[in-house]
């Protein structure tokens, strides 16, 4: 039977135009046709695409590889008592940091949180976002070296630990207004043996924040063993081992497994990501585009360059991996406080919790499972992380006004 021209147009996409790839490669083509398209010859296109891609791939793989071991080990302690409810809701940000994952984050907390999952979701992903070691940390080592130098891990804390609360309240405002109230969940009372899995199963954060606090009184010891485990990679590590000690030996090389395979595939993205920025950087100097002292602007394109990638692909991670290579040599050049830069991006990607990415259909399909209406759910998670983000930025903007 003959085909309508209708039907034909109906199911023609312009998508359908473009090959299906992963975003690494379109990376890495890009990069290659725009050094070509450029000017640059092959011998320069090769040496500005390998000094990009390794820039900051150690940086990385000292902090996810002991960061995806430590939230898979954590995703094995499963606390089931509701009543330790409230103890999850507050605790919801620092996990979300901690296990450098907002999903396992929720997956490890939600079966206590009782009516509360909705604003443990809201915590789990703004602690991944603004506190350190999570996003902050990461988009700081993305940045490379124009914020390292100008930034102290206290300061990226102390920002992020004010940033938090009114971020996070706005979202659970924006869940009260959209769903109402949440009908009480039973509780199950709490006992002893609840109380202990919730001390061991935050136990590595307190170890985490010990060592980072004692290396802040501290300073350098001269010991170089010392020295490293109170730095915030050392830290990070001594937890990963913490959390690994505390579940079956058999267990084990499970989470390790699942830390180097995760690890690896980032490591990838991190390093296209990279290689891309210093290609498009060589033939259009990205810094030239911000007047250096232009403060605001360059937060606010930040902001949106963040917002891009992250409605583009959806995954937290992988937007903080690709997005801060791009952005270095705009930071560097344009003067912006180094602080603020790693926040706009950090909040940046808060837009939006949609079905391209992943915790959208954790929370969906726990939280929001007797839900039916698509549409609502999206405009129930998308709208509070778009009321969370655009506080956030109102704050940095605030602030850096201020300090300039």
């Amino acid at each position: 039977m003959p085909v309508s021209r209708a039907a034909e147009t109906a199911e023609f996409s312009p998508s359908q135009l473009l090959p299906d790839l992963p975003l690494v490669m379109w990376m890495v083509l890009i990069a290659i046709g725009l050094g070509l398209a450029g000017g640059l010859g092959a011998s320069e296109l090769v040496t500005a695409f390998n000094a990009g891609f390794g820039r900051a791939l150690g940086e990385f793989a000292l902090i996810l590889l002991p960061s995806f071991a430590l939230a898979a080990a954590l995703s094995q302690q499963c606390i089931t008592s509701d009543a330790a409810a409230r103890t999850t809701l507050f605790a919801s940000p620092v996990a979300g940091a901690g296990m450098i994952c907002p999903d396992t984050a929720y997956a490890a907390l939600s079966p206590a949180a009782g009516r509360h999952k909705l604003a443990l979701a809201l915590g789990a992903y703004s602690g991944f976002k603004l506190l350190y070691p999570a996003g902050p940390l990461i988009v700081a080592a993305g940045l490379g070296s124009a914020v390292l130098d100008g930034t102290e891990p206290a300061q990226l804390l102390a920002f992020g630990l004010l940033l938090v609360p009114p971020v996070w309240g706005v979202g659970c405002l924006w869940l009260r207004a959209a769903l109402g109230s949440s009908p009480q969940a039973p509780s199950a009372g709490e006992s002893n043996a609840d109380k202990r899995r919730i001390v061991i199963l935050f136990s590595p954060f307190i170890l985490m924040a010990s060592l980072l606090t004692l290396g802040a009184l501290l300073g350098e010891t001269g010991i170089a063993a010392l020295d490293f485990i109170l730095l915030p990679k050392g830290a990070l590590l001594c937890a990963a081992l913490l959390a690994l000690a505390q579940i079956p030996r058999d267990n084990r090389r499970t989470c390790l497994d699942a830390s180097v395979r995760r690890t690896g595939s980032l490591l990838l993205l991190i390093g296209a990501a990279s290689a891309f920025g210093a290609v498009l950087n060589t033939v259009l100097p990205l810094g030239n585009l911000m007047p250096e002292g232009s403060g605001i602007l360059t937060l606010l394109a930040l902001f949106v360059l963040t917002v891009g990638f992250k409605l583009a692909q959806g995954s937290s991670m992988a937007t903080f991996a690709a997005v801060a290579p791009v952005a270095a040599p705009i930071v560097a050049a344009s003067g912006a406080d180094p602080l603020a830069a790693v926040f706009a991006i950090c909040l940046g990607s808060f837009i939006a919790i949609l079905p391209n990415d992943s915790y959208y259909w954790l929370v969906r399909g726990d939280a929001l499972e007797a839900e039916k209406s698509e549409l609502k759910v999206t405009g129930v998670l998308a709208g509070a992380t778009v009321a969370q983000a655009t506080l956030g930025l109102a704050i940095l903007l605030a602030y850096s006004a201020l300090v300039s």
